[in-house]
């Protein structure tokens, strides 16, 4: 239980906390003595969450249901956030992909993702960082992707809105560098999460036997790691981080190649 009282306790806000990522930020934050307001879209899970939190660590644990595709709903998360004084930590976590191409799926659909992982994000950080900057230490943690730094076909907007993420949070970096606000993009590869089954992937699903995957607590754990040590892009485990290298030095061109003949495809021309 934490020493603090609960006037005191920092709290923390949490995006997409109903499972993995965000929920395994939680529970470590619970640990470390943070109150918590959750947000997600799957009820039970949070109530859960936040039960168990509450037993187990003494803090104080609430959530909120949220859709960050609807306007009238990420302003409620906003609002809340303005009105959080003792807010502390803030990490952006929600998301998730479509398997769709492109040119071949609802735009609507597409936009919306747009909306869950950039707009949210800008908002919601943009509302947080006047209160963060009231205290002695506080930190902002976009959970951005390894796809950050690569490109491809099949995840085309979730490459590039983790992308944005990726970028804002450098930028952020050197806008707060004189503040107290720390500012962290962690960019974690394949997780051990529910993100793959909501895509219809099972546990004997092919793409579990190619790669190997972290838990969302190494995921965490190496996160607040580089926090301590003021490391702005956090590269969970050498293999993601031999890919970001790569991918960020490797010259386009070649990338471009690399990338088609992955796919089997080969560049029509005229």
């Amino acid at each position: 239980m934490s020493s603090k009282s609960p006037e005191a306790r920092p709290i923390a806000f949490i995006t997409g906390a109903s499972s993995g990522i965000g929920a395994a930020y939680a529970r470590k934050f619970a640990q470390l003595g943070y109150d918590l307001i959750l947000t997600g879209r799957r009820e039970k899970l949070l109530e859960t969450l936040c039960a168990s939190l509450e037993q187990r660590f003494g803090i104080r644990a609430g959530y909120i249901l949220a859709e960050f595709a609807d306007p009238d709903q990420l302003n409620d998360m906003v609002d809340t956030i303005k009105r959080t004084p003792n807010l502390r930590l803030l990490v952006n976590n929600a998301g998730y992909t479509r398997l769709e191409f492109f040119h071949e799926d609802d735009i609507d659909a597409q936009v919306d993702m747009i909306r869950v992982h950039c707009e949210a994000a800008v908002r919601i950080t943009h509302a947080a960082i006047p209160i963060l900057a009231k205290h002695r230490w506080a930190a902002i943690i976009n959970v951005s992707s390894i796809a950050a730094f690569t490109i491809g076909a099949r995840n085309l907007m979730y490459d590039a809105t983790k992308g944005f993420l990726l970028n804002l949070s450098e930028s952020l970096h050197i806008l707060l560098k004189n503040t107290n606000i720390c500012v962290q993009a962690v960019c974690p590869g394949f997780t051990r999460t529910d993100f793959h089954a909501k895509l219809g992937m099972n546990d004997d699903h092919e793409i579990f036997k190619k790669h190997r995957f972290m838990s969302p607590e190494e995921v965490v754990d190496k996160s607040l790691r580089c926090l301590e040590q003021d490391k702005v892009v956090c590269i969970p485990g050498w293999r993601n981080s031999l890919i970001a290298f790569v991918s960020r030095f490797t010259p386009r061109r070649i990338l471009y190649r690399f990338y088609l003949r992955r796919r089997g495809w080969r560049r029509v021309k005229n």
